[in-house]
């Protein structure tokens, strides 16, 4: 929802900010307090109350009409005290609704006559802003729309030119138009209004004190997708009684947020995907999960449309490709309070919906629902909950299955259904008031697709689209009989585009859609990105490889490809403003599609005006696109290549739609296909307030193309586009047959506020609620069906009575040619399968976390293990105990550096004065690791190992190296000796020692000890040495911790695991002497000649 209600003071805060240089707002400073807090002590801190001052107290939750309500009280301290220790808490009826009184703005009493208040509101439309002003004001100003002058400022690229002139401010103000200070204020209040990006400002009243506006009672909506831009105008001033400065969007009266419903919310704001949660009955029993904006309101419009309104219980969706973590915590929570209290004889039903998807990975999303179907499955059988799916879209077919698997495995009552069911079939008999759906007997799979364009009906038949004509020939319908138009639409098969955005799915898949369609070249030319250099990326057109060029510069783009036309933007909301202003200075477009959601709505109006001046036609914001079947599309409108086949969207029907919602615009595709000859050309607008283009545009388009045999149009709750088309019809400028339904008829049914579906689609009177708009296209010629359920039999009807007329004559039905399916997306189908290049069996980076071993990376933070623990899950796939964890800490610390005169050290040192970078000064360091450097823990396992297993005592081990004229690994150092003893030892010997903290058996490291005592006997030097040390206790832990197998422990030697340990160690302090040298600024070493022995040949060679 773009245009959103914030607090009173929050509003006042935001203009008292805005007006503080100017000094021209009287901006005291007020207050919210709850109920249930200590009004004195809230109270106190602010002190024009504390002296004594009268106040005002008020309920800050959007109430209409408080003054009227009795919900306004001025009086001293003591007395705001009093009436908000009665009234907070308390429950009203406001309209049909009741809500709790919870939240109260408390602020100073400003003492004037009622002859003395006077009335302002701003509000924005499509196309300009409007001022009303009327010298009178307050609680008893009656019809203010009759009463008040306006003014209208036109909406102009630069905001200075939207000002009001002196003579229409003269003509708004009347009697005090010399009034100096009013004038500058009304002046100065628009100028906030558009730099504050609000859509609404009311202030009844305020009046004039002492040279200063005050302002005593304020309603206001803010533009929330602006957030990006003012984020930090939006803050309230910083003042010392502390408190947020941050912009409140209170929920709508009577909608106080649950935990689950904000729970939902704050996953919303952190999230690119929309997740909405509106719970209206906790106690319901028909429960909805749908997946789509516009579609959310059908399945809620379907239930209230068949008397289930009183049992619906909640409202909301899930959409934009959310994660399958995302939507298994969305269908977790909602599962949560569907299964909460007592279990309903009756039982529930929940309906799992959604129209088919444009790009969503429909498996994906089901698989987080599944998962939320185990962890309540005994909650969901107590509760006796039946479950209705019905879904399409990318990947639908896995989908399905892995919910049927479901039903099977957890004993759960799912009835599945894909999109060759009607959309809605399932809510009349999740309901009981209409039979089950037929279902395919056959089980659908993921790859029939490649095999028919049909859509995969599991060997049941669907009604031919058209008359068999056996004898007809066999001719391509993008040049079949029908009449070309005179004037060229938006889209002609040779339309010509450029993408803006690193967009690579969306052009592949408007290129198959091309190849499909058999167009004679690819629809896109070109893409154009800022912040890449210019090149060329390779896509495929059919089974042949093309290269299409990418720019850094879009004016480079267009000077190079003339012939294009159409634009389809991919901008994100802070840069598409820029984007698509910088497109409409090249002549040559005539199109631009604008996906971003989000979108400012000033800077939305800005663009349409400068594209209506140009005439460019706009599509979106907001949306998937648009799509003239066997010439063009839009992004990935249509979906994926299963849904555009089974919808026969690679040739012309002849029927045209118009709609908000792209999901919805896929449905339609679908439904349309099944009961007529298909899809002439559909547009998606988009959902936000102020689309593009209208409803109206493209009707009358379809209207004057003479291909159009019958309209289809999906309006929607909110705003008054429709009754322009009820204009139309009444005037007999459309006369083609117009089927047409209006979604959100559950508003109706729904007494608290809430936003449905898009950013528009909010009736704010109530000729803008969706049975208004149906009655009246109904009165006015219009084809209006009782419900969306019934609007494809509607279609049915439409089209037969024009076969019948012959006004359409059906076309011989030609297979499309074959599209090669991308690897990825096979692969992700499991339609195929290809060995590995690689195995890897510790970590995998694929899901929604890193994994290390199997364990989320998450949880290895939380766990605390420590860099000890990672690597026991990255080297040995283990969770090593925590002395195990512990010693691998110990040994890195130990092993780190050992001066900078060790071959390792000293390489790395000459390397870095070498002028050379760290990762090869750290590389030349490391090679020097072998047998001679580092290669003493390897092999001191290996020795002492091998000792212990053929049961040596310690003599005969000494004894038998002795003979075999080998050096003992890990004992003796040039150094420390019995007598001066190496204090790392020393720690790790106390460590093992401690069987406290390194609980459990040590026996080779105990045997090491014994065979110490027999080799310092000899030589003071003798010593077991650190990398003995390390390497013997090490092994210790492979064989006797308990986590690894004989073999494992052996294997886990051979393979270098101990080497591993000293690198790693090392190459902290190899890194150390690189960054030391570095910062020391040393030069290019070269070696004395005076450390080095010069033998040369005696004779002359």
């Amino acid at each position: 929802m773009s245009a959103k209600a914030v607090s009173e003071l929050s509003g006042k805060e935001i203009l008292y900010k805005y007006f503080e240089s100017s000094g021209l707002l009287s901006a005291p400073y007020a207050f919210h307090v709850k109920a249930g807090e200590d009004f004195e002590k809230v109270a106190n801190k602010y002190e024009w109350l504390s002296r004594d001052n009268k106040g005002v107290i008020k309920p800050d939750q959007l109430i209409k009409r408080r003054g009227k309500l009795g919900l306004v009280k001025i009086g001293t301290p003591s007395e705001l005290k009093s009436w908000f220790e009665t009234t907070g808490n308390s429950k009203v009826k406001v309209g049909q609704t009741e809500g709790r009184l919870h939240t109260f703005i408390v602020e100073p009493f400003c003492a004037h006559s009622e002859k003395d208040e006077m009335y302002i509101a701003i509000f924005s439309e499509r196309s300009r802003d409007v001022i009303m002003f009327y010298e009178h004001g307050g609680v008893d100003i009656g019809d203010v729309e009759e009463k008040a002058r306006t003014v209208s400022i036109s909406v102009q690229l630069d905001n200075k030119a939207m000002t009001p002139t002196n003579e229409e401010l003269d003509h708004l103000l009347g009697p005090v138009r010399d009034s100096q200070i009013v004038k500058q204020f009304v002046l100065e209040l628009y100028q906030a209004y558009k730099d504050l990006n609000f859509t609404y400002l009311e202030i009844n009243p305020f009046v004039l004190m002492n040279n200063q506006i005050h302002v005593l009672d304020l309603a206001a909506k803010l533009d929330e997708t602006a957030n990006f831009l003012c984020a930090d105008k939006w803050k309230s001033r910083l003042t010392p009684y502390g408190g947020s400065n941050y912009v409140e969007f209170p929920a709508p009266f009577g909608r106080d947020l649950t935990s689950e419903e904000q729970y939902i919310s704050d996953m919303d704001a952190k999230t690119g995907a929309s997740l909405k949660l509106t719970i209206l009955n906790r106690k319901g029993r028909v429960w909805t999960m749908v997946a789509g904006g516009g579609a959310s309101v059908v399945f809620t419009d379907t239930v209230c449309d068949l008397g289930g309104a009183s049992e619906l219980a909640n409202y909301g969706e899930y959409s934009g490709d959310p994660s399958e973590s995302q939507t298994y915590e969305y269908a977790k929570t909602i599962l949560s309070v569907m299964t909460e209290g007592a279990p309903r004889t009756d039982g529930k039903v929940l309906i799992i919906g959604g129209s088919i998807a444009n790009f969503t990975n429909v498996a994906k999303t089901f698989g987080g629902i599944v998962r939320a179907f185990e962890t309540f499955v005994s909650k969901l059988k107590e509760h006796k909950v039946t479950i209705f799916v019905r879904r399409g879209g990318p990947n639908y077919q896995e989908g399905l299955r892995r919910i049927k698997d479901a039903a099977t495995k957890l004993e759960l009552p799912i009835h599945v259904f894909g999109p060759e069911t009607h959309m809605t079939a399932i809510v009349g008999a999740a309901l009981g008031v209409k039979p089950m759906p037929t279902v395919p007997t056959a089980p659908q799979t993921t790859g029939q697709f490649l095999l028919s364009p049909e859509r995969n009906t599991g060997g049941t038949e669907r009604a031919p689209s058209s008359p068999a004509a056996d004898s007809a020939p066999k001719e391509n319908p993008l040049i079949s009989t029908q009449k070309i138009p005179s004037s060229r639409g938006l889209f002609e098969n040779d339309t010509k585009a450029i993408i803006w955005g690193q967009q690579a799915k969306a052009i592949q898949g408007m290129l198959d859609f091309d190849y499909v369609c058999r167009r004679s070249s690819p629809s896109v030319v070109a893409s154009t990105y800022p912040f890449t250099g210019d090149n060329k990326q390779k896509y495929y057109f059919g089974q042949k490889e093309i290269l299409i060029p990418a720019y850094k510069s879009m004016a480079k783009a267009f000077a190079m490809h003339p012939e294009v036309t159409a634009m389809i933007t991919f901008a994100s909301m802070r840069s598409v403003f820029e984007t698509v202003l910088e497109a409409l200075e090249f002549p040559q477009i005539k199109v631009i599609a604008i996906i971003a959601e989000g979108v400012p709505e000033n800077q939305t109006r800005k663009l349409l005006k400068i594209a209506h001046d140009r005439g460019v036609t706009l599509i979106g914001p907001a949306t998937v696109g648009g799509i003239k079947p066997g010439a063009f599309k839009i992004g990935n409108t249509g979906g994926m290549m299963d849904n555009i086949l089974a919808s026969k969207l690679y040739r012309p029907g002849s029927v045209a739609y118009v709609s908000r919602s792209g999901g919805m615009s896929n449905e339609l595709n679908n439904v349309i296909s099944q009961n007529t000859n298909g899809v002439y050309e559909g547009i998606a607008i988009g959902g936000d307030r102020y689309p593009g283009s209208t409803y109206t545009d493209h009707v009358i388009r379809y209207q004057n193309d003479e291909n159009v045999k019958m309209i289809v149009l999906l309006g929607e709750v909110g705003g008054i586009e429709e009754y322009k088309i009820v204009d139309l019809l009444k005037q007999k400028k459309i006369t083609k047959p117009l089927i047409a339904w209006c979604i959100g008829t559950c508003a109706d049914h729904i007494t608290s506020e809430v936003q449905f579906g898009h950013a528009g689609a909010s009736a704010n009177a109530l000729g803008e609620t969706a049975a208004c708009k149906n009655a009246a296209l109904r009165a006015s010629g219009a084809l209006v069906p009782e419900s969306f359920d019934d609007l494809g039999n509607k279609i049915r009807q439409t089209y037969d009575t024009l076969v019948q007329k012959q006004i359409i004559v059906p076309q011989p039905e030609i297979p499309p040619p074959a599209v090669p399916m991308d690897y990825a997306w096979a692969r992700e189908l499991g339609l195929i399968r290809k060995p590995a290049s690689f195995m890897t069996s510790i970590c995998d980076e694929r899901g929604e976390e890193l994994n290390y071993a199997g364990v989320p990376i998450t949880k290895v933070l939380e766990s605390e293990m420590g860099i000890g623990g990672v690597l026991g899950l990255l080297w040995f796939q283990k969770r090593l105990p925590p002395h195990a964890n512990k010693f691998i800490e110990i040994c890195l610390m130990l092993t780190a550096d050992h001066g900078p005169a060790v071959s390792g050290a000293h390489n790395t040192i000459v390397c870095a004065r070498a002028g050379k970078d760290l990762i090869s000064s750290l590389t030349s360091g490391l090679l020097t690791i072998g047998d001679r450097f580092g290669g003493a823990l390897d092999g001191a396992a290996r020795q002492f190992s091998e000792a212990f297993d053929q049961g040596w005592s310690a003599n005969q081990f000494v004894s038998e190296m002795r003979k075999k004229g080998k050096h003992i690994m890990g004992i003796g150092h040039r150094v420390k000796s019995i007598n001066n003893p190496d204090k790392r030892v020393e720690i790790l010997k106390k460590f093992a020692m401690d069987k406290l903290e390194f609980a459990q058996e040590t026996p080779i490291f105990e045997y090491a000890l014994e065979v110490e005592k027999i080799t310092t006997a000899k030589k003071p030097n003798l010593i077991l040495n650190v990398d003995g040390a390390i390497a013997i206790l090490f092994v210790d832990i492979l064989r006797h911790s308990g986590m690894f197998t004989k073999q494992e422990a052996e294997e886990t030697i051979e393979i270098g695991s101990l080497n591993g340990l000293f690198v790693l160690g090392r190459s902290i302090g190899f890194i150390g002497h690189y960054l030391d040298q570095s910062r020391l600024k040393q030069g290019l070493y070269r070696h004395p000649w005076d450390d080095i022995s010069y033998i040369m040949p005696e004779s002359n060679l």
